[in-house]
Formats: structure tokens, sequence, C-alpha cells
């Protein structure tokens, strides 16, 4: 499947190939604290299929937990995340960040990783009041 993106500042736009079945939310915690959020999720895609068409990225490399050395993309201007990798060149996988994505809604996770950093409320969220906007 084809997918293009954006920062949110737009300053960076970018492009891809993605198998929906290859999408994953991870609840590690470097993913809630990268995010900002109680989970990161992110379509995966081979690096020869990502293009950069706009802009350029600044990278972070984070120590994971497991001692992995991870990329970490972001655009310098917003802070945007907008995908990881393995710190080795080329990457072997790159992990897009769904939200930035336009075809976001076509992409439903097939799984869940990291789930014993899941945070307690989550399996509750149903239960949380529920505005259309704000």
């Amino acid at each position: 499947m084809k997918i293009d993106g954006a920062c949110h500042c737009g300053a960076i736009r970018f492009e891809a190939e993605t198998d929906p079945d290859n999408v994953v939310i991870c609840h590690c915690t470097d993913c809630q604290t990268f995010s900002g959020s109680a989970f990161r999720i992110s379509a995966f895609t081979e690096p020869n299929s990502f293009r950069l068409t706009q802009g350029s990225s600044t990278i972070y490399v984070k120590t994971a937990e497991s001692g992995r050395k991870l990329r970490q993309a972001f655009c310098p201007d917003c802070g945007t995340a907008l995908y990881s990798s393995d710190d080795v060149d080329p990457p072997s996988f790159l992990a897009l960040g769904v939200g930035g994505l336009r075809q976001r809604d076509s992409l439903t996770p097939k799984k869940q990783i990291w789930c014993r950093s899941q945070t307690d409320w989550l399996p509750d969220l149903d239960k949380i009041d529920a505005v259309p906007t704000a």
C-alpha cells in the first residue's frame, strides 16, 4: 500500500510502501515518552521504499532496554516524530508513526508489543467520557 505523510508544520513530507497487516502498537516506555502518549502506533516499511519528498529530519539515537541502538527521526522545526529504525546503514526496518500519515484511518493495528508497560487505565478507555470536539 502506498502511503504518504508529513510533520505537523509541513516542513517534512515523505512517501513509502507498507503492508497494512504490519501495523503495531508499542507500549514500551520509550514509545510512551517519544509519542507523548500511552503508546505509539507504527506502520513498518522497507527502508528502500521510504523517500523524503521535502525537508530533512533530525536523528536522535536512543539505546533501548535491550541494549539495541535505535534511531528516532523527527522534524527539527515542530518536533513531530517521523520514524524509528535500527542504527545501522542501511537500516533493516523503518517504523513510521501512523499519526503523520494521510492514510492513518486505513492502518488498523494488528499487534501490540511491550504490553508489560501498558498504562493501567488503557483497558478501560471505553468507559471514559468521549466528546466529539473540544
